[in-house]
């Protein structure tokens, strides 16, 4: 099952995993400390001194840990259960891509490339692989390279929507934006309920001065989902750059109780990576509300 960890590097990004798990809500990312020293070498200890019936259930139930850890935002605690899970099972491409996973999220794209490229190495065959290690490399503003293994996951599954809403991101990091709407559109057609792709595509068309079908768009994702802050961040900057002022405050105010980060420009521009047109109607919004 896919599984998304896009607050990270952005809502935009979509990050895979090889076993299914249920995922975190959409909430703000706080950091927690790992796990102590001693508690890791208990951990092993128990492992090595375990009969296969008990190995067997120990690795399970630290997978199960490791993806606690990471729905409650503990990254740095999920990349301890996967070190040690690899101690044990160290060819295992699932466990080194979710490692991967769970670096991307802490933002230590290198050593996450790292895990992905052993990953792919193990496994070539299998598409996640590629499409988190092309995650990793648009947080590094790999681009290209980016958009090859967004390209060559598509080449093993065309119908995967996560590929092509990311590859419409890398696109949209080129500036290439007609090229990411005709993705992000794409990646709606093939998931109608993938909203962050509607989202993009919302974005792209304000970027391409289609701000009409823009709006239209970002007020109908969010009746279809009135908790996105997302867009109702956009919406709020594009209503303001209208003259619609009072619907613009208050869709603020639902936005910013969602989430406060849509206050940063900083983090707007640099990590949820919005265009750049509805991002200045954004400044502007925030500079004279």
């Amino acid at each position: 099952m896919r599984r998304l960890l896009s607050w990270v590097l952005g809502l935009w990004v979509g990050i895979v995993g090889f076993w299914s798990h249920p995922m975190p809500s959409i909430a703000a990312v706080t950091g927690t400390p790992s796990p102590a020293p001693a508690q890791e070498e208990a951990t092993e200890e128990v492992l090595e001194q375990a009969s296969p019936q008990e190995f067997f259930k120990q690795i399970a139930d630290l997978r199960e840990k490791a993806f606690t850890a990471t729905n409650e935002g503990k990254f740095a605690q999920a990349e301890e259960y996967w070190t040690t899970l690899l101690t044990k099972l160290p060819n295992n491409a699932a466990l080194l891509s979710n490692r991967g996973n769970a670096r991307v999220s802490q933002g230590k794209l290198e050593a996450a490339i790292e895990d992905f490229n052993a990953a792919i190495a193990l496994s070539p065959e299998a598409p996640d692989p590629y499409l988190n290690r092309g995650a990793a490399l648009e947080g590094l503003g790999q681009y290209e390279a980016a958009i090859a293994d967004y390209d060559h996951v598509l080449e093993l599954d065309p119908n995967d929507a996560a590929a092509y809403n990311n590859r419409g991101n890398a696109k949209g990091g080129l500036r290439r934006w007609g090229e990411a709407l005709t993705d992000y559109r794409k990646a709606s057609l093939i998931a109608p309920d993938f909203a962050i792709a509607r989202a993009n595509a919302a974005l792209a068309m304000y970027q391409m001065g289609d701000l009409k079908d823009s709006i239209r768009e970002m007020r109908n994702i969010i009746r279809k989902y009135p908790r996105f802050a997302d867009m109702r961040a956009a919406y709020t900057a594009a209503l303001w750059a209208i003259g619609q002022r009072d619907e613009a405050e208050s869709n603020w105010a639902s936005a910013i109780e969602l989430d406060a980060r849509y206050k940063d420009l900083d983090w707007v521009k640099n990590v949820r990576r919005w265009p750049n047109d509805i991002t200045v109607a954004l400044e502007k919004f925030l500079k004279l509300s």
